[in-house]
């Protein structure tokens, strides 16, 4: 007899629930890009990224940049291919952000380099964003894995755990390093948006020029089991982005044309499902049906804590000042008579006086210490609608609890190992509560994590 998982699985999906994972997550971007220039590094016959932001000139790990890693795959006969987003306008839609768009200027820094990678760049229409980020690694084979997550190759995304970089040039993040079937999604997925790249057949859209690299063929087989962890892949793609409905195996047949937003799906109905405590980090909360799906959880007692960026999203600042957002904001602030409610930022002490705030651009879901995702996907009505998102949802307890713990400790500054699950939320509260107070005092932190007003956030 089969039992449906808590909370189930998203039904209006491409892919499925998928048993027999092996997962890790990986905290901050240095860790994480330590791992992934190794993955690459060790890759035998291919390497298949997604990128949404990044800095050309960054460096990783170890002291190379983004391209002196996939050029020096490509070099050694791996097939490396990269879906750059595109966006003309990006920066008049977004001031400070920065991209590879493929412009004269891309090219030919490709040029200069003789760089043997293949490129499509890909956009959607309306300024609206190809937000995934993930690489896979050896697709199709028995050593294929991925890494799923929000991690950009951004300077301020190489955090170490410590967060030594100064004047704000930490950001917070994670992903997550997958082996096992849910890999075989990855793998459809990046197949789906190769072969049907906005500008994959534009004169400037692809790389190398004059040689528009031809389509892929999707997976035919499931990736072997790796481990015990069930995961489901679950994505936002708008409606008419591709029409190759071709299934991932073992999958239903899903009609892509209509779009997907499965993501949404499993936000919604794992808070729904939630009965004891949910954790979120993301870069905004910026979503009515996820807020009302909140106060519902809060109302059955559920404790709730979300770790946003201290310095809000400036288009959360914008929202505010719009007056058809005043709904939302009242009922975002309406959450603060919950006492068992905590919305919290990080920051990390420096001196008396001086804190140096902590970006959250992690997005991270953790309900009951059963389940969890991770991925690119903000809790924003664009993210669940509008933009193309890619996030991994994970079953198990010992790896969402440890997961959990993990980023407890991190904005507590204390292992909460030996604490109960409820008892753990009650701790982040008072500690978070009491950062506040110490904050107005310009007194040392304990731990990272101070208490917000829901009231005031973003004003």
């Amino acid at each position: 007899m089969t039992t449906t998982p808590r909370p189930p699985a998203a039904a209006r999906a491409s892919y499925p629930r998928r048993p027999g994972n092996e997962v890790v997550p990986w905290l901050e971007g240095g860790p994480a890009f330590a791992r992934i220039v190794a993955a690459v590094d060790a890759a035998e016959h291919s390497v298949w990224v997604t990128v949404a932001f990044i800095e050309r000139d960054v460096v990783l790990p170890g002291g190379r940049s983004f391209f002196d890693v996939i050029d020096a795959a490509a070099a050694r006969g791996v097939d490396v291919r990269v879906l750059f987003w595109r966006e003309p306008q990006l920066q008049a839609l977004d001031p400070g952000s920065t991209h590879f768009g493929g412009d004269a200027t891309d090219r030919a820094f490709l040029r200069s380099r003789q760089s043997r990678i293949r490129v499509r760049w890909d956009r959607l229409p309306g300024g609206f964003a190809q937000h995934q980020k993930s690489w896979l690694l050896d697709a199709g084979t028995g050593s294929e894995l991925c890494f799923v997550g929000g991690l950009n190759p951004t300077s301020s995304s190489m955090s170490d755990p410590e967060y030594t970089a100064l004047d704000a040039g930490n950001v917070h993040d994670c992903c997550l390093e997958i082996r096992g079937p849910a890999t075989t999604d990855v793998h459809h997925n990046f197949v789906q948006r190769w072969n049907e790249a906005s500008d994959g057949q534009a004169e400037d859209g692809h790389w190398p020029e004059g040689e528009p690299a031809g389509p892929l063929t999707f997976p035919d087989f499931v990736t072997p089991p790796a481990g015990d962890v069930a995961v489901q892949i679950t994505r936002t793609v708008r409606a008419g982005t591709y029409r190759d409905d071709t299934a991932s195996p073992g999958a239903k047949p899903f009609a892509i044309a209509e779009g997907e937003q499965s993501a949404l799906e499993q936000y919604v109905s794992a808070v729904a499902s939630a009965e004891r405590t949910l954790y979120i980090e993301n870069q905004a909360i910026a979503s009515p049906i996820f807020v009302e799906e909140m106060q519902q959880a809060l109302a059955r007692g559920v404790r709730v804590v979300c770790l946003v960026p201290g310095r809000a999203h400036p288009a959360f600042v914008m929202a505010r000042r719009d007056p058809r957002a005043t709904p939302f904001f009242e009922q975002l602030a309406g959450l603060a008579r919950f006492e068992h409610f905590t919305l919290a930022a990080l920051c990390q002490t420096r001196a008396p006086g001086r804190y140096d705030e902590i970006g959250i651009h992690a997005k991270v879901a953790i309900v009951d210490d059963e389940w969890a995702s991770v991925g690119s996907t903000n809790v924003a009505e664009r993210s669940f609608r509008h933009d193309t998102e890619l996030n991994a949802a994970f079953w198990h307890p010992v790896q969402a609890r440890g997961l959990r713990e993990s980023l407890f400790a991190n904005a507590l500054g204390a292992s909460v190992a030996g604490d109960g699950e409820v008892a753990a939320f009650d701790r982040f509260r008072d500690v978070a509560r009491a950062n506040l107070d110490r904050r107005t005092l310009w007194e040392p932190l304990e731990g990272r994590a101070y208490a917000l007003d829901p009231a005031q956030y973003g004003a």
